[in-house]
């Protein structure tokens, strides 16, 4: 096999890798906001108010799951590799959410921008109503990345190859 076709299939199977992960990223994200979206559903169901958008679980895990992505490529989170997995784990998990909530802040900002408004609404909106709405979601996304980067981190020490076998095959099987 050459050189260029070495670099070929290496470029190929980066590109695999990273497709899946995208989508085990994604899959996990959209089963963790499905589920707050029907708990929203649930509660305002109560009052009589009806909630259908579902459509934002996974609109949000798949910008979420392109997030962490942008996030790992610029290698956010990197430290602690060498202590307890409890450090890596937490430090990442804080480093991400900070790194989302900075996402959804620039996000919402250029969403009035470009419905015509000007960087003082952005100021005023932020303060009157997206501050309390992205600690909220901050929150969420920092409980839901705890399992996440746990098993990421696990995967990091065991192998990814052992870790998907303890998953997804039988106990004989190891």
């Amino acid at each position: 096999m050459g050189n260029s076709e070495k670099k070929a299939a290496g470029w190929k199977e980066k590109v695999r890798h990273e497709f899946i992960e995208y989508w085990i990223n994604v899959i996990y994200l959209t089963l963790v906001f499905a589920s707050f979206t029907v708990h929203q559903r649930l509660v305002l169901a109560a009052y009589d108010i009806t909630y259908t958008n579902y459509g934002f679980a996974v609109i949000e895990a798949l910008v979420l799951g392109k997030v962490i992505m942008i996030g790992d490529a610029l290698h956010l989170g990197r430290g602690f590799e060498a202590k307890p997995l409890i450090y890596p784990t937490l430090y990442k998990t804080i480093v991400f959410t900070i790194f989302v909530g900075i996402f959804k802040i620039i996000e919402h900002a250029i969403i009035v921008l470009w419905n015509g408004g000007a960087v003082t609404e952005v100021m005023v909106e932020f303060s009157e109503q997206w501050l309390l709405e992205v600690i909220a979601n901050s929150l969420v996304v920092f409980v839901a990345f705890i399992p996440f980067f746990a098993v990421k981190e696990i995967g990091r020490v065991l192998g990814k190859e052992k870790v998907r076998r303890l998953f997804f095959r039988k106990r004989d099987d190891l």
